[in-house]
């Protein structure tokens, strides 16, 4: 064995023998940057090279790399109780405590909270919710599960069908049945000179209507759309949405992986248009990344439901790490410092900020669309600025572009469609410096000329 530190050259060769990535291709990790330290949002490589994350690692470092904080709320939970089982009479403090925490944090309708350990998993529980609940409330054929183009919601299996990006489908289908896309409110993409939120709302009235009420069990959104691209809808939609779930007695699903615990501005993000779900998914921010959490919360009416169940119609959903002590006390912890430090109230500002600074590349001939919300923008490239014919292709050289010039970002990933091209996916940590800001912004300029 050797006693030595590896170098690293030894942990890439390593790395290249026996990991295998998320999203895995040989040639993406032949060179692959090795983090071994993170500050606020700064990221060091093995190597010594630094580079501002510009996407909160994967939109969920919310609070900042580094919060000796956390690392003490996981240590001292450790010590005291590292894990204990949660299933049917059993539990623990910090799962307890969090629970009521987030129920008291979002949506005035909800009640309660089951822990999942990631996002897909979440929505996976989600869907199982919304099967349940219309099983005992005697409509055991509302089964079925909309969702949006370009919408994202985990690669398990039942979240892959859910989620629309092709690039995720073709070497895992067939696709779970009962589940069903429609076309997102992509104002920027949108055919004819229409509201694009109205029309996007009654696209799945339509569909609801052609499958039959009584067939659907839930529709499923995330309030911006991620990883397709960062859609931000326009305001029409959501209320509109709502009303055409409660019509035709379909649950709302809001998919707040990425939204939620402040990244657009607000704890949870439907609250922007004064909309409320039946089932919140979430996971990412809630702990700011340091440990895996997730989970769903469940409306007034779902939670009734499940309390009032016979013993043999009883919730058989379960993991061994729903409620983990730890995960969930570095939970709770986080939330403490997103509330103290009003990262939710700063993201809202420094999130106008970034957007108006990467609507200042617009000059560029191939931007053709920013947008954002809160500490979440995107740019859409294009070929043409009037035709807005989409740019596909060039979105990776501007990804690597700006690595070079010490910044990471995400090009919309897992395949397009024929109607869009690439996006730029730009969430840095709610509590970047200004400074940083302004560099993350010249950075994109400087690649996406240096790309196109």
């Amino acid at each position: 064995m050797n006693d030595h530190a590896p170098t690293a050259d030894m942990l890439l060769e390593s790395d290249r023998r026996h990991l295998i990535h998320p999203l895995h291709h040989p040639k993406d990790s032949a060179q692959a940057r090795i983090f071994v330290e993170g500050h606020g949002a700064m990221l060091r490589t093995a190597d010594g090279a630094e580079y501002i994350d510009g996407l909160s690692a994967l939109w969920n470092v919310n609070a900042g790399h580094g919060r000796k904080e956390l690392a003490d709320a996981a240590a001292a939970q450790m010590a005291k109780l590292a894990y204990a089982s949660a299933y049917a009479g059993f539990s623990n403090e910090p799962a307890i405590r969090l629970a009521e925490r987030i129920v008291d944090l979002c949506y005035d309708n909800m009640a309660a909270a089951y822990f999942t350990t990631g996002g897909a998993e979440s929505n996976e529980s989600a869907f199982k919710f919304a099967r349940y609940y219309w099983k005992r409330m005697g409509k055991p054929n509302k089964v079925k599960i909309i969702s949006r183009q370009y919408g994202y919601h985990g690669v398990t299996l039942a979240a892959m069908s859910a989620t629309s990006l092709p690039g995720y489908h073709k070497m895992f289908g067939p696709l779970v049945p009962e589940f069903l896309q429609v076309a997102p409110p992509y104002a920027y993409r949108w055919p004819g000179n229409g509201d694009a939120g109205i029309e996007a709302a009654d696209a799945v009235e339509a569909a609801i209507e052609q499958q039959g009420e009584d067939t659907v069990a839930a529709v499923i959104c995330e309030p911006v759309m991620g990883a397709g691209g960062v859609i931000v809808p326009p305001p029409t939609y959501f209320p509109r949405l709502r009303q055409i779930c409660d019509r035709h007695n379909v649950l709302l699903i809001a998919d707040e992986v990425i939204t939620g615990f402040g990244r657009t501005g607000r704890w949870f993000a439907l609250g922007h248009w004064g909309v409320q779900p039946d089932l919140m998914s979430f996971a990412k921010g809630v702990t700011s990344g340091y440990l895996p959490l997730g989970g769903v919360v469940v409306s007034k009416r779902v939670h009734q439901v499940i309390e009032e169940a016979p013993l043999d119609e009883r919730f058989m959903h379960a993991a061994t790490y729903s409620g983990h002590p730890v995960c969930c006390a570095v939970g709770l912890r986080n939330i403490d410092i997103i509330e103290q430090e009003g990262l939710p109230e700063r993201a809202a500002a420094m999130g106008r900020k970034l957007l108006a600074g990467l609507e200042t590349l617009r000059s560029l001939p191939a931007v053709g669309d920013v947008r954002g919300l809160g500490m979440m923008c995107g740019v859409e490239l294009v070929e043409d600025q009037a035709t807005r014919k989409p740019a596909i292709g060039p979105g990776g050289r501007v990804v690597s572009e700006a690595m070079q010039r010490g910044l990471i970002i995400r090009v919309r990933g897992g395949g397009g469609t024929p109607v869009s091209g690439d996006s730029l996916c730009i969430a840095p940590p709610l509590m970047t410096p200004e400074a940083t800001l302004d560099r993350i912004v010249n950075i994109i300029g400087e690649a996406i000329s240096a790309a196109t």
